[in-house]
């Protein structure tokens, strides 16, 4: 007679927030508010500002992108983690150091993984990372809330037990800084140079090797995400990583075709202390050069303009965004609290790409030198791949530098 199959041991989930258990989590904002929801993830707290993010698809990919350190992510979409996690779609380039995300904030309980490529519970992966999440929230109007007043500061804490110091959480939250003037590049960057060869996934392959490279690209770790090396090693290029504190001398000396800078987390402002002098040095070498969000923002502030802090911020993956040289309107993948300010790009700097919600600036281009840098995420992890085309054209500068 056969014998039933028995179920596979799973982590037990949180019951649901509507029933009488007592609840485990707590989100507090620096104004007094207190929000309860039940606990997952890791236990204890963290501080951070709090943002939303409305993609449907990519938890995993948005919780390791190295752009979110300081920040506690609430997701619009209601059913994070149904499909679990795999070793394939984490994006921290640095896998020696932690994505430097604070938290999250879900509308429903995890239910069961339900996906071909699942191989731990959402659950598990966020206890393995140190990420505290809150589940049971009204992320609807948690959302309304930001768009009408602001990223707030917050805590997000887990304690199982149900108790506590209500008055800490609140007097942490009110203490915290917040993001502007804040540098946390040297949480998330590389400690060491490395080479990069792996391509793009594709399917029924998985992950290539670029086994015949062009190009040598360096390029410079601010929080470097994994899709955009794949991005570029799939164009054709050699890729190079430099940590942040890299200086032009020690990028020249390994005589690249291009340089890229990265994106990553914090007031480019107080990063670009050390690290626009640089650039501004690579800008003069004549060299092509491609930056992607923090990467933009410093290679406008090298450019001679300002950046500000935004009041809502852009995270998501269905962002519109018009290409001027082009007059195309492509859909994009954003995350980012702070925005170049258009009206102070001087003379000599176009602006290239703007975005269709808001009008603020996603794009720049140097006049008279093949330097240019958007405010988005071309590599689309997740997202849509609309905007893989900037990989092309950073080649295309290069292959065009290599024949003058």
């Amino acid at each position: 007679m056969t014998q039933p199959i028995a179920p596979p041991v799973t982590q037990q989930n949180p019951p649901a927030p509507w029933t009488d258990t007592p609840t485990t989590a707590r989100l507090v904002f620096d104004d007094g508010t207190v929000i309860e929801g039940m606990g997952l993830g890791a236990i204890g707290s963290a501080v951070g500002e709090v943002c939303f993010n409305t993609a449907i698809t990519g938890y995993q990919e948005i919780l390791t992108d190295p752009s979110y350190a300081g920040q506690i992510i609430t997701f619009t979409f209601p059913h994070i983690g149904n499909i679990g996690t795999n070793s394939e779609d984490s994006e921290t380039s640095n896998l020696a150091a932690r994505s430097g995300i604070r938290g999250a904030v879900l509308r429903a309980s995890i239910t069961e993984p339900s996906n071909y490529r699942a191989v731990e519970h959402f659950d598990r992966w966020l206890k393995a990372r140190g990420i505290i999440a809150i589940a049971g929230i009204d992320t609807r109007a948690l959302t309304a809330r930001i768009r009408e007043k602001g990223m707030p500061n917050g805590v997000i804490a887990h304690e199982p037990s149900g108790k506590f110091d209500i008055d800490e959480l609140k007097a942490e939250a009110k203490a915290w800084s917040g993001l502007l003037g804040l540098d946390l590049v040297p949480d998330v960057t590389s400690g060491q140079s490395y080479t990069w060869d792996e391509t793009r996934w594709v399917w029924g392959e998985g992950f290539g090797r670029q086994e015949n490279p062009e190009y040598h690209v360096v390029a410079i770790d601010y929080g470097l995400k994994r899709n955009i090396l794949r991005c570029l090693a799939s164009a054709g290029c050699k890729v190079t990583v430099l940590p942040a504190t890299a200086t032009a001398e020690d990028v020249l000396e390994r005589k690249p075709d291009g340089v890229f800078l990265s994106n990553g987390p914090g007031d480019p402002a107080a990063t670009g202390k050390y690290a626009v002098p640089e650039i501004k040095k690579l800008v003069e070498s004549g060299l092509p050069m491609f930056g992607i969000c923090l990467g933009h923002q410093m290679l406008g502030l090298a450019l001679g303009a300002t950046t500000a802090k935004m009041h809502q911020g852009h995270h998501g993956a269905n962002h519109p965004v018009k290409d001027n040289t082009t007059g195309k309107v492509e859909i994009t993948s954003m995350n980012h609290g702070f925005a170049v300010d258009r009206a102070t790009l001087p003379a000599g700097v176009e602006e290239t790409h703007v975005s269709l919600f808001d009008g603020s600036n996603c794009g720049l281009q140097l006049t008279g030198k093949p330097v240019f840098s958007v405010q988005y995420h071309p590599e689309a992890s997740p997202g849509p791949q609309d905007s893989h085309y900037l990989f092309d054209r950073f080649v295309g500068a290069m292959r065009a530098a290599k024949a003058g």
